[in-house]
């Protein structure tokens, strides 16, 4: 068995003409956390592996005039957990970000290759689902922007064409008095991978709501919100009883949770319940023990 050619583009551009000259035949070489185990076992094997650790310009992490966060492909999850403005403006990407794996995962793995392998259980996709973040798409035919939603759509598989690359993440701003937080479960202590991921964003003046976001990850093959729920909550007193009420509808819209090793589909049901009660009651000031 033939070795897979290694590539190294020096630009975007060079980079999507690779994968438009070689399509299927190709994979793209991020940070490698996942990729690189997946040759070592032998699980995938490429004609072609076209790294993008050359590329620069892929590793900017910057906001924008409008206060937008823009996180290259390339950037690592430590890079990005470090960031001022992210760790200032988007404390539940840093706090996501910060959960994955251990340092060494984090030092080398990528926000673009994470969510180019649409792994479920992964800690990112639900803060940037919450967070209404989307994804410049290149390739030789041009240029497109997907939401998460249009993105992730099951377990390893995703809608990118075989030609395609994501070149940028981006995450619009929380308005200005909102808070956010992502909590983590999971129930092997010696593995990074969350059982249940609960990512919100809490908008209020008075007590009374006027923005909810809460996404959940690695319950099911994508991550999923609850735009519906959310909008109920607004202009509402968030009382004890409204919250557990709240969560409790989150956990029962969940659309064919998992039932894998970490956790049966009902587990995960209760876990979302909880999490959603304990980030809401968090950033809603209001202190919850159980």
């Amino acid at each position: 068995m033939a070795y897979p050619a290694f590539l190294e583009p020096t630009s975007v551009l060079g980079a999507v003409r690779l994968l438009a000259q070689y399509g299927s035949e190709a994979r793209l070489l991020a940070g490698g956390a996942i990729t690189v185990p997946l040759i070592q076992q032998r699980v995938v094997w490429p004609a072609v592996l076209i790294s993008l650790g050359r590329i620069e310009e892929l590793r900017r992490v910057f906001v924008d005039a409008a206060g937008a966060l823009h996180i290259g492909a390339m950037a690592s999850l430590t890079h990005i957990a470090a960031d001022h403005d992210v760790r200032r403006g988007w404390s539940m990407l840093t706090e996501a970000c910060t959960s994955v794996g251990n340092v060494r995962v984090r030092n080398q793995a990528t926000l673009g290759g994470n969510l180019g392998e649409a792994d479920y259980a992964s800690d990112p996709p639900a803060v940037l689902l919450a967070a209404d973040a989307h994804v410049r798409i290149l390739s030789a035919r041009g240029e497109r922007q997907a939401w998460l939603p249009e993105l992730l759509v099951g377990f390893g598989r995703t809608t990118l064409a075989p030609d395609e690359l994501i070149v940028e993440i981006v995450v619009p701003a929380l308005a200005g008095e909102a808070g956010s937080t992502y909590l983590k479960f999971k129930t092997r202590s010696n593995v990074g991978r969350p059982c249940v991921g609960v990512a919100a964003a809490l908008s209020l003046r008075d007590g009374v709501c006027r923005e909810a976001r809460v996404a959940v990850g690695a319950a099911c093959e994508a991550p999923q919100r609850f735009p519906i729920l959310e909008r109920e909550l607004v202009g509402q007193t968030l009382t004890p009883a409204r919250i557990a009420e709240f969560a409790d509808a989150c956990a029962g819209s969940l659309r064919d949770p998992i039932d894998d090793l970490r956790g049966s589909a009902w587990y995960r049901r209760q876990i979302t319940r909880v999490n959603v009660r304990r980030a809401i009651s968090a950033l809603a000031g209001q202190e919850t023990r159980t």
